[in-house]
C-alpha cells in the first residue's frame, strides 16, 4: 500500500491521508487478531509512543522516500493481552461524505468493535504541508508536475461509436446520418485587422489561388480590397467547408454574387441590383446659429442638408437675411433599402423668416425648382462656372500686357486663381461642341448654350465630357489645371454672345425661365399635394408624410 501511495502525486497524497491512516491501523489489528499467538497470553505487544503512523506518512510525502516500516498503535494496543485479541472475520468500511480534521495527534478505538464512521486525525504539521500547497495543486487534482502548459493539437479527433464494447448508438448519431446536408447563407461582420486574402483562409477554406481568381472575376475590386470595420458579407459552403456562394455588397443598393461552378470549379460573378420603397419624409426645424447646424439637428443627412441650403441659396441670403427662431420645413424622398436610405432629394422647402419667406416646389417635368407661381430659382444664366469664390488672378482686358512675352495682348477672357483639380460646372444648360488638346490653349471645352451663347474653358487637367454630349446646369463638365502656356494652375473662362468675346463679370445674362401654359399648369396641379404635406405638419416634429410601396426584387434571391 505504501508502494502505491508513494506513486501517487502530492495532491492526492494529502487528500488520501485519513483514509490510509484509518486503513493501516484496522488492517494492523486485524493482522494482530489473526496471527498472535495466545500460548503466549503473559506477552504483551510494545507500544512506542513517540512516533505516529501519520507523521511518518508526512515525512515520506515531503521526502519521497520509502516509508518507515515501524508504527505504534497508541493507545489503542496499550496493555492488551495478545491472547484477548480476536480474529475479525468480516471489516466493514463505511466511507464519510466529508472529512473533518481534529487537532488530536491520534485516534483511540474500543478493543474488539470498529465504528462504522471514523474521524481520523490529522497532526499539525499535515496540517501545514497541506496550507504550503501550491493553489494551482488543490484546485485541480488531476494535474500533473508539468510547467508546460498550453499548444495545439494537430488531428481531428472524432469519437467511433464502433469502438464502443457495448456497440450503443446514440439516437442523435442516427439521426443525423439519415438528414441530407442543405447548405445555408451565414453572416461574417468584418474586423478590426481582417483582410480578404486573411478571412478567405481562415472562415472560407480558400487557397491562395482561389483567393486571385475571385480578386481577377470581380470588376470592382474595392469591394474586397477596401473593408470597413463593422460591415458584413454573406457566404455558403458545402459539407466539406468548401465554398458555394459568396455574396458582397459595394452599398445598399449594388453587389456581387460570386458562384462557384459544380463542373470547372471556377468562380463566377453576377451583378446584384436592389429596390426599394420610396418613402417620402418630413422634418421641421428652428434656426439656432448656423443653418446647416440646424437642419442637421432634424434628422437630415449631410446630403439633404447640402441639397436643401443649395436650393435656398439662390434666393435666400442666410449671412444677411436668416435670423434665430426662423421657422423652416423641407420634404424629402428617397429609397428605403434594408433600412438604408439611397438617392435622397429635396421635393419641396418652407422657410419662414423674420426678413423673408419663400417657398420652393421642385417640377419632375424639368427636375428644376420653382416657386408656387411658376417662377424658377435657376438663372437662365449663372455668372460663375464652379461652386465657392475664388481670386480674379487677371480679369477681361483688351490692352493687357502679355505676362510670358511682355508685349500688349488683349485678354479675352477671366483668369481664376485655383488649385488644379477644382470641378468646373456648366453654368446653363446646352451642347457639348469641342474637346481639345492645344498647344497654347491646353486642354480646353466648348459649350454651345440658347440664345446665341457660347462658354469656353481653357487649361483644364481633364474633361468630363464629350462632344455632342448635353449638359445641364450645374452639372460638372471638367476640372481645371495648368495645360498649355501658362504660369500656373488657374481657370480662363470665356463668354461670347453671336460669336463675339465679352467680359463675363459685366454682360447681362438672361433672367430666370417662368413657367407658361400646360406646363404651368400640371406644375400647379402637381404642386397642390406638394404644398398640402408642407402644410399638414406645423409643429416642430419629423414625421413621415407619405411612404409609396415599390415592388422590391432581390437579384439573389433564386441563390
Amino acid at each position: 500500500m505504501l508502494r502505491i501511495f508513494h506513486s501517487l502525486p502530492r495532491t492526492h497524497k494529502v487528500l488520501l491521508l485519513p483514509v490510509a491512516t484509518m486503513v493501516t491501523v484496522l488492517g494492523t489489528q486485524k493482522i494482530i487478531g489473526v496471527f498472535g499467538d495466545t500460548e503466549s497470553a503473559q506477552n504483551q505487544i510494545p507500544v512506542a509512543t513517540t512516533t505516529t503512523i501519520s507523521q511518518s506518512i508526512v515525512n515520506s510525502a515531503a521526502s519521497d522516500e520509502p516509508a518507515s516500516t515501524t508504527f505504534s498503535f497508541g493507545d489503542l494496543a496499550k496493555d492488551i493481552p495478545l491472547a484477548q485479541l480476536k480474529p475479525l472475520e468480516v471489516m466493514r468500511l463505511d466511507l464519510i461524505p466529508e472529512a473533518q480534521a481534529d487537532e488530536g495527534s491520534s485516534a483511540s478505538m474500543p478493543n474488539q468493535a470498529v465504528s462504522p464512521i471514523v474521524k481520523p486525525a490529522i497532526t499539525p504539521g499535515v496540517k501545514q504541508l497541506a496550507r504550503q500547497l501550491p493553489a494551482e495543486d488543490i484546485q485541480s487534482a488531476t494535474d500533473e508536475d508539468d510547467d508546460s502548459i498550453g499548444g495545439t493539437s494537430y488531428e481531428d479527433w472524432s469519437f467511433d461509436n464502433s469502438l464502443d464494447p457495448s456497440g450503443d448508438t446514440e439516437l442523435g448519431d442516427e439521426i443525423a446520418s439519415r438528414e441530407t446536408y442543405v447548405p445555408e447563407w451565414q453572416s461574417y461582420t468584418i474586423q478590426n485587422g481582417d483582410s480578404f486574402a486573411l478571412t478567405a483562409e481562415r472562415t472560407l477554406g480558400l487557397a491562395y489561388s482561389d483567393v486571385m481568381q475571385i480578386l481577377n472575376t470581380v470588376p470592382d475590386k474595392k469591394v474586397l480590397t477596401r473593408w470597413r470595420v463593422g460591415h458584413s458579407f454573406d457566404y455558403k459552403l458545402d459539407e466539406h467547408g468548401q465554398l458555394l456562394a459568396l455574396r458582397l455588397m459595394k452599398d445598399p443598393r449594388e453587389g456581387y454574387l460570386i458562384q462557384r461552378d459544380d463542373e470547372t470549379a471556377d468562380f463566377a460573378y453576377s451583378p446584384i441590383e436592389k429596390t426599394g420603397e420610396s418613402s417620402q419624409r418630413m422634418f421641421s426645424g428652428t434656426v439656432n446659429g448656423s443653418f446647416a447646424l440646424s437642419a442637421q439637428s432634424t434628422g437630415l443627412s449631410n446630403a439633404e442638408v447640402s441639397e436643401l441650403t443649395s436650393v435656398l441659396s439662390k434666393k435666400l441670403d442666410f449671412r444677411r437675411d436668416a435670423r434665430a427662431g426662423d421657422q423652416f420645413r423641407v420634404l424629402v424622398e428617397s429609397d428605403m433599402i434594408d433600412g438604408h436610405s439611397m438617392d435622397s432629394k429635396v421635393l419641396a422647402a418652407e422657410y419662414e423668416g423674420q426678413r423673408m419667406n419663400l417657398t420652393v416646389l421642385r417640377n419632375d417635368a424639368d427636375d428644376h425648382f420653382y416657386t408656387p407661381d411658376g417662377n424658377s430659382l435657376d438663372p437662365a444664366f449663372d455668372r460663375y462656372p464652379f461652386q465657392g469664390h475664388y481670386r480674379i488672378s487677371s480679369p477681361f482686358n483688351l490692352r493687357r500686357h502679355h505676362p510670358v512675352t511682355g508685349r500688349i495682348s488683349p485678354h479675352k477672357g477671366t483668369d481664376f486663381a485655383m488649385r488644379s483639380g477644382t470641378p468646373i460646372d456648366a453654368p446653363a444648360d446646352g451642347v457639348v461642341e469641342r474637346v481639345v488638346n492645344h498647344p497654347i490653349a491646353g486642354r480646353y471645352v466648348v459649350i454651345r448654350h440658347n440664345n446665341g451663347y457660347v462658354t469656353r474653358y481653357l487649361h483644364l487637367s481633364k474633361a468630363l465630357v464629350k462632344p455632342g454630349e448635353h449638359v445641364k446646369m450645374g452639372e460638372e463638365i471638367a476640372l481645371s489645371g495648368s495645360t498649355g502656356r501658362v504660369t500656373g494652375p488657374h481657370l480662363h473662362y470665356e463668354v461670347m454672345v453671336n460669336n463675339h468675346q465679352v467680359d463675363a463679370m459685366r454682360v447681362k445674362l438672361p433672367e430666370s425661365q417662368r413657367l407658361r401654359g400646360d406646363a404651368l399648369a400640371a406644375f400647379k396641379r402637381q404642386s397642390e399635394n406638394l404644398l398640402a404635406k408642407l402644410d399638414q405638419n406645423g409643429d416642430n416634429e419629423p414625421a413621415i408624410a407619405q411612404v409609396n410601396v415599390k415592388k422590391s426584387s432581390d437579384t439573389d434571391d433564386n441563390t
